[in-house]
């Protein structure tokens, strides 16, 4: 899984890199940041915990764990707002066609990306901040497989609920606001759509929106599941299941959603493969 994620994604960024045409357009120059969200978010956690299926060493230090909570809060809320920039782009294209080169130019792009590392960096930096200052007096290891915030402050014997409240404002602004973004975006779209007098052109229009639908229900179901339900102090099975299928499955699956299904993208991989076949 690690191996095809990193595969898949990496000959995303390549084939983009590639071709100048397609790192202008909007749709691409997302995914393009998207894909690089996608490495760095698995492979924050899927080396060490290979490491820990393979040998008897099950531990990770205490400056080891912060940093790959740092990376993996980052990544992860980029992708948040990556999948909001795009569904934006979605929404201009299909509702507001004449002004799409106006609205979505490459500087709007370029502010769009900015917020969506910027934020979620800034976030996440603040977030190890208040957690290296954490005392520790029992027992401490996470029952995960890597370092989330929620284990690691039920270990924590020190006063959390600065980062407990920090973490409930984050879920607004990092998670709910762009989710909540996308469905207005899509509600506009849909309506859109419906008005659309031929069949083949609703076809047409639903085909450009279906790949990234695909790639916010696996993003935000299992982000919902473990984050936005009652917390228990002994997670069960399905909670590891869910973790699973959004820091590792999620990343795996995005560049065969999205990208080689793609005309465009196809046409830039056969054109690539002939280049180097000659």
């Amino acid at each position: 899984m690690y191996l095809l994620t990193l595969l898949g994604n990496i000959t995303v960024i390549l084939l983009i890199c590639s071709s100048a045409q397609l790192l202008q357009a909007p749709m691409y120059f997302f995914l393009f940041h998207l894909a690089l969200t996608d490495v760095g978010f698995t492979s924050a956690i899927t080396p060490k915990t290979l490491k820990n299926l393979l040998s008897q060493d099950k531990t990770i230090s205490y400056w080891g764990c912060l940093v790959q909570m740092y990376f993996y809060i980052s990544f992860g809320n980029s992708d948040s707002f990556l999948l909001a920039s795009m569904a934006w782009d979605r929404y201009v294209a299909i509702c507001q066609p004449l002004h799409y080169s106006t609205l979505m130019n490459h500087r709007r792009c370029l502010q769009l990306a900015a917020v969506s590392w910027g934020i979620p960096i800034a976030h996440s930096l603040l977030y190890t901040v208040l957690l290296s200052h954490l005392s520790f007096c029992g027992a401490r290891e996470i029952p995960h497989f890597f370092c989330d915030i929620i284990p690691f402050l039920d270990i924590a014997c020190s006063d959390t609920r600065v980062i407990e409240m920090l973490i409930v404002t984050e879920g607004v602004v990092e998670i709910l606001a762009p989710f909540v973004l996308i469905v207005i975006s899509y509600i506009y779209i849909f309506y859109t759509i419906m008005k659309i007098p031929s069949a083949s052109g609703k076809r047409k229009a639903f085909s450009t929106c279906g790949s990234h639908i695909s790639m916010v229900v696996l993003f935000y179901g299992c982000v919902s599941w473990i984050y936005f339900k009652p917390q228990s102090k002994n997670p069960d099975h399905k909670d590891t299941v869910a973790a699973v299928m959004y820091t590792m499955v999620t990343p795996m699956l995005n560049p065969f959603i999205y990208s080689f299904r793609n005309s465009e993208i196809k046409s830039a991989l056969q054109r690539v493969i002939k280049q180097q076949l000659h």
